[in-house]
């Protein structure tokens, strides 16, 4: 394990600054998401730790080593992208052991490495088989092992899970958090989705055109967020943000309410509108309103709703719970 820091890191390409001065201290075992909008900066500022980008100015440091200038190689990290880069010729094993047998490594240490890696992973079955002969999750434990093997410092994910449907997403979120409690190893994870660092980080950074917007714990950001971007861009469905001259009704100049902090009343309320559409979801519904004066709003509701499309209902602010941004 170590801890990582980087300070006032700038990349530019050119005249364009994509990485405007990041600090940032990753604790020694923490699972760290970088989340925000596809052209944010978080793949180029992963790619800068993992030393595939040379940053413009500023210092990296991986433990008490300072590898701002280091080779990706010399830095102590593993890094798992999107695109699983398994060789199809290759069994698992092969393509776990991989970096190993590129490094001369005895081969009793592969095997024993491999087949620990295999274990964890709950690939021993599958060391054998070719990679068209696995799912798209298996292939992402495979390049995942290949990782582990090389006992790095820090673990990279680059949106490992982009390619994979929705099911295998879910069931890989658990698979990764469950080998972060079990390695305890320091790792940092990119990717768009926010349901993915709101499951599975310890600590999240919000980015925004190659700045910092806000750090901070998954329940921090979500009940305090610092900004109007970041309340919009953690939860859902996202909170429902009015600036102008409705936000000046309530003294500020962005209002911000969550949906499951807006109750619905047939018969009485502060806000008057209208129901577009309801998606019903089982255990919720996710009613789509459109209040007079106001316009669209988001609601939650538990279990079956009474609301149906076109009806006419008061929508009620559940009391201290919106969010007023003055700014």
């Amino acid at each position: 394990m170590a801890e990582l820091t980087l300070k006032q890191i700038r990349k530019s390409f050119g005249a364009l600054e994509v990485i405007k001065g990041i600090d940032l201290e990753v604790r020694s075992g923490e699972f760290v998401v970088f989340v925000g909008p596809s052209g944010c900066g978080k793949s180029t500022l992963l790619r800068i730790i993992a030393g595939l980008e040379e940053s413009t100015s500023g210092s990296l440091t991986i433990g008490e080593k300072d590898v701002t200038h280091a080779e990706p190689s010399e830095r102590g990290i593993a890094m798992v992208f999107q695109s699983y880069a398994l060789y199809p010729h290759m069994t698992v094993a092969e393509n776990i052991g991989f970096g190993l047998s590129l490094a001369r490594r005895p081969k009793a240490e592969i095997e024993a490495k491999v087949r620990a890696a295999a274990d964890t992973l709950q690939l021993s079955q599958l060391l054998d088989r070719k990679p068209k002969q696995l799912s798209g999750g298996q292939r992402q434990r495979v390049a995942i092992g290949r990782a582990i093997v090389r006992d790095p410092k820090v673990f990279l994910f680059d949106e490992p899970l982009s390619n994979l449907d929705a099911s295998l997403r879910a069931q890989m979120r658990l698979e990764i958090s469950e080998l972060h409690a079990r390695l305890k190893t320091t790792m940092i994870y990119v990717t768009h989705d926010q349901v993915e660092a709101m499951t599975m980080a310890d600590k999240i950074v919000v980015l925004k055109g190659g700045a910092i917007e806000q750090v901070g714990s998954p329940m921090e950001l979500y009940r305090h967020p610092a900004t109007p971007f970041v309340a919009g861009f953690i939860g859902s469905p996202r909170m429902n943000l009015y600036s102008g001259e409705i936000a000046e009704r309530f003294g500020c100049k962005t209002y911000g309410i969550r949906p499951e902090h807006i109750k619905l009343s047939e018969t009485d309320g502060q806000w008057q509108g209208k129901v577009r559409h309801v998606e019903r979801l089982g255990a919720e519904a996710i009613i789509h309103l459109d209040i007079t004066d106001m316009g669209e709003m988001v609601a939650r509701a538990e279990g079956e709703t009474p609301f149906a499309p076109g009806s006419m209902v008061w929508a009620n602010p559940v009391e201290g719970a919106a969010h007023r941004f003055n700014f």
